[in-house]
């Protein structure tokens, strides 16, 4: 029995493991494979991990290494010494992370210095940005990798191009859409939407996380005023993160139309979504999911990872200038948005494919 250890950390990687698990747990070309699925404990409250275990029926972990808070040397140091003693006591066969978080790196590295194999899901995306922790933990993680699984055919020539062996490459769609697509039919509404009386296509969802966004006052100021001025006194649904809603305490906008809810369960927040008349955000994620439910699209940032939510799925890049937004809540306002398609293997069944090279890799 070989077994795999499973890595799963913060919000986005829920949702890419659980098409995973589930095939390993149903398919018979996973017969001779065991697993052990590992919390890094990386987003530690409630709104931000537990309600996602819960909502997409993800197995209780193995082990929750429960590093918690701090700066991202804290966390990657906490994640590796913890994974160390994980491998000591009993060495997996591979290693599979999913996704760019600090757990995705920290274990990677952690893995490869103990002799385990590494498969990374998501592998191949760019953004060109070192400014972005995210980019540096895809750049350092593939750098260590096996086992290659990609979303797309962008992402599989980017490893080409880097050096990567072709046959270690594995175009097998997007785990994230096959959770959209098996949770889709379970969509529910959360409280917000009745205490504030919203209707279907008649508000924004927004979102925003990054440092270069959210960390400083004035900058942060500066994009909600714009966003609120162009939704034209549309209702702005605003789960707000953490680490937006420590500057945001010392911030000044107050408008009428903008509501903050807490961070919201993953089935309550796509409800607001698939619902939305349009999305604000600068999460990668959510650009994936907005292009497969054909909702419009905009992100504050000025570079992406992920191409084809723009050549083909219906997400635009504005960039981090607040002043650069108008034209396109405008375009959106006036029935002009662009009709997007959906990218090529994003069908709901990557989770099987990975399973497949798996079975065939490990037996």
């Amino acid at each position: 029995m070989k077994l795999i250890d499973i890595v799963a950390g913060a919000r986005p990687n829920f949702m890419k493991v659980a098409p995973i698990l589930e095939a390993l747990e149903t398919m018979s070309e996973a017969d001779g494979l065991a697993y052990r699925l590992i919390h890094t404990g990386q987003h530690y409250d409630k709104a931000m991990s537990g309600s996602y275990f819960e909502q997409l029926r993800i197995p209780e972990p193995a082990v929750n290494f429960g590093v918690g808070g701090g700066t991202e040397a804290e966390q990657t140091g906490g994640i590796m010494i913890a994974y160390e003693k994980l491998l000591t006591d009993r060495l997996s066969d591979l290693c599979l992370v999913v996704g760019d978080v600090t757990s995705t790196m920290a274990c990677a590295i952690t893995a490869k210095k103990m002799g385990v194999r590494v498969a990374h899901v998501e592998a191949g995306i760019r953004s060109g940005d070192l400014s972005m922790p995210e980019e540096i933990n895809r750049m350092a993680t593939d750098a260590l990798t096996d086992l290659f699984f990609t979303t797309s055919e962008t992402a599989s020539a980017e490893l080409c191009r880097c050096g990567v062996a072709q046959q270690k490459v594995f175009f097998v769609g997007n785990t994230m859409i096959d959770t959209l697509f098996k949770q889709r039919p379970h969509f529910k509404p959360p409280s917000c939407w009745i205490e504030l009386d919203l209707e279907n296509g008649q508000f924004f969802v927004l979102t925003l996380h990054r440092p270069t966004n959210v960390d400083e006052k004035a900058q942060l100021n500066a994009m909600l005023d714009a966003i609120v001025a162009g939704a034209n006194g549309m209702p702005i649904v605003f789960p707000i993160h953490p680490r937006t809603r420590k500057t945001l305490k010392n911030g000044s906008v107050d408008a009428s139309n903008l509501h903050l809810v807490p961070p919201l369960p993953y089935l309550e927040f796509n409800y607001l979504v698939s619902n939305a008349l349009g999305v604000i955000t600068d999460s990668g994620g959510i650009t994936e999911e907005t292009t497969v439910m054909g909702i419009p699209c905009m992100t504050l940032r000025d570079s992406t990872e992920r191409p084809e939510t723009i050549t083909i799925g219906t997400n635009e890049l504005v960039g981090t200038n607040p002043s650069k937004l108008s034209p396109y809540l405008e375009r959106l306002g006036a029935g002009k948005w662009k009709t997007g398609g959906i990218p090529k293997m994003w069908d709901g069944k990557a989770g099987q494919r990975i399973v497949e090279v798996l079975a065939r890799e490990l037996g």
